[in-house]
This record gives C-alpha cells, structure tokens and sequence, in this order.
C-alpha cells in the first residue's frame, strides 16, 4: 500500500507514526524530517482555500456568461479560454478545505475520496493541455499564418477541446478505481490513499510526471519562444495587420506565465520527491511531500487569477463585457416596452367596452 503525498499528507500531528518517513543518509542535518506541527496551516489553509473556491466559482461562471451570452460567435482563441475556465470550475475544493481543517482524517465518504482528488487532478490535467492547444494555436496564428490557416477554425478548436477532456479522463481514472478509505480504530483516524503497490506508484509517477509536465512544458516553451520572435520580427517591421491576434497573443502569454508561475514549483517538488524514493537524490521524502502540500495550495489559485487576467489584459474581454451588458439591458428595455404596450392595449380595450 502507497500513501499518495502528492494531494495529502496522510499524517495526524499527534499521531506521527501513521505514517514511517524514512530518512536518507546524507549530510542534512537529522532535524529537516521532523513533522512540526503549525496550527495555523490547519485553521488558516482552510479559510483561503474557501475564499478562493467562492471567487474561483464566482470568476469562471462570470467569464463562461460573456462568452455565452454574448452575440458574436466565439474565437479559436475564446473557445480555449471558456473551456480553461470550465476546468477550473471543475475544483470541488471546499471539501479539501474541510479535510485539512480536519487535519486530514478522512470523516466524508467514500465516494468522495475519489471525486475529491479526481476533480483537482482533472483540472490541472486539463488546465496544462488546453494551455498546450492555445499555445500551438497562437504558434500557427503568428509564426504560420498561412501555411496552416484551414487548422485555425472553431471546429477544429472544439474538436482539439473534447479530445483533450476525453485524454485527461481517461488518465484518471485509476484515481477514481484506485483511492480508497481506511479507518484506524486504535486511532480513530481515517486516511483517504491511492491503494498502489510501491512499485506501481513508482511507476505511475513517472508516467504522470513525463505525461503531465515534461511533455507539456517542452511544447509550451518551444511555442511561446517561436511566438515572442515572430512578434519582436513584426514590431520591427511595423506589421500591423495582424493586430487582434497580437492582442489576443498578449493575453495567451499572460495566461501561461500564470499557470507557470503557480503550477511549476508543485510539479518540481514532486519531481525531487520521485527522485529521491529512487535514491537519486538526497533529501527527506516526508518533507518534500509536505512542499507538495503547501505549494498544491499555491496552485489553486490559478483558477481564481485566470479570470482576472482576462480583465486586466483582454482588451477584447472588456470590449465583450461591455457589449453582453448592453445586450442585456437592451433586451431588458424592449421587455419593458412591450410589456408596457400590453398593458396599454389592454386598458384601452376595457374602457372601449365599457363606454360601449
């Protein structure tokens, strides 16, 4: 049986020999694998992990209404960012923030022991490879523009979208067949775990590792370097006719920085765990798993500056916003108008009977 230190430390503070850390023998001082306990991680964690679940909810709804509601047809580049936000709606976190105020005893059920880490796990799947879908696109956009342009369509984008979700489900599902609950009467504690052998964890974690971060990342860079080339290339050329897809560039790039930003350092963490449970480097698995923690931590909020960016940087977001808006209100106006019409009609007609 493997503990899965990637979305939990199944350790209870006063209960440390749940779980054996064992301690590599290298020039560290012996005091880095102690636990320390901070109370505040599991009063203050829980708190920012609700607040970020109701703006994250908030946020995303928000920017999944103005592309839907909204009178133009969606963008390539809109469809890939509906569906990011759709992915982030994906975390069911406030049942996160009550397992670590919980201090990770496991009192929910079974059924969600599986959803909980499924749900996590399929946004940050998911998150990565659309990224990768906007990233190739924005390539083809401005390294490629007419070589590859019949690629670029709204099918072809939506196609490139449920393929993706189809993938990132499918690598998931041994999180749904393999997560398990297990009580400890003597303790009275329950931990939720991925019910893999060693050796198949191993395994398994050098899978997701290539698969969801290796892969994606080398794709991410090679395109991103290809585009900020082609749009120093056209600045210097004064090249101006592709602007929208300058604009809509702009905003890309300012959305994979953010996912770089709060993804990277879990993923690396993780990387360093895996290498050191192969003794390729030193270190203390128990404390790297608990940098996974924290850092995981620092991943949700991804979801919440998403929507945000979109704000701050899409000139074409805002413009959108404005005009949902006025849409609404326009619709809201004739409405009223009509229903006032109604209602005059119909007084007219009264006072013709009754004056007949």
């Amino acid at each position: 049986m493997q503990y899965d230190n990637s979305w939990q430390l199944l350790v209870h503070p006063n209960e440390f020999y749940l779980l054996s850390v064992t301690v590599k023998q290298t020039t560290l001082n012996e005091t880095w694998c102690l636990y320390d306990p901070v109370d505040w991680i599991f009063t203050g964690i829980p708190v920012y992990i609700l607040i970020i679940s109701v703006l994250g909810i908030f946020l995303n709804v928000f920017v999944l209404m103005v592309f839907w509601l909204h009178k133009k047809a969606c963008t390539v580049a809109e469809i890939y960012l509906s569906n990011l936000a759709a992915a982030d709606l994906f975390l069911i976190l406030p049942f996160w923030a009550v397992n670590v105020q919980k201090r990770y005893d496991w009192n929910l059920s079974e059924t969600l022991c599986k959803l909980v880490p499924f749900s996590i796990s399929m946004n940050a799947d998911c998150s990565i490879y659309i990224l990768v879908l906007v990233s190739i696109d924005r390539y083809l956009a401005l390294v490629h523009p007419l070589t590859h342009g019949r690629m670029r369509s709204p099918f072809y984008a939506k196609l490139a979208c449920v393929v993706v979700w189809a993938v990132c489900f499918l690598l998931n599902v041994p999180v749904l067949i393999y997560r398990e609950v297990e009580h400890y009467p003597e303790q009275n504690f329950s931990i939720c775990f991925l019910s893999y052998s060693d050796q198949t964890d191993k395994v398994v974690s050098i899978l997701n590792v290539i698969l969801k971060f290796v892969i994606p990342i080398f794709i991410m860079s090679f395109c991103t370097l290809k585009i900020i080339q082609a749009v120093r290339s056209r600045l210097r050329e004064r090249f101006s006719t592709q602007g929208k897809e300058q604009k809509a560039t702009t905003l890309i790039l300012a959305v994979l920085l953010a996912f770089l930003i709060c993804w990277v350092p879990f993923h690396v963490f993780k990387i360093l765990d895996l290498l050191s449970r192969y003794n390729i480097v030193g270190g203390c698995e128990f404390r790297l798993g608990w940098f996974q923690q924290i850092f995981i931590f620092l991943a949700f909020f991804n979801s919440v500056l998403n929507p945000i960016l979109y704000v701050c940087v899409g000139r074409n977001f805002r413009r959108k916003v404005k005009e949902t808006f006025s849409q609404i209100s326009n619709r809201r106006k004739s409405t009223f108008s009509l229903l006032t019409t109604c209602a005059n009609l119909s007084r007219s007609v009264k006072t013709e009977n009754a004056t007949s």
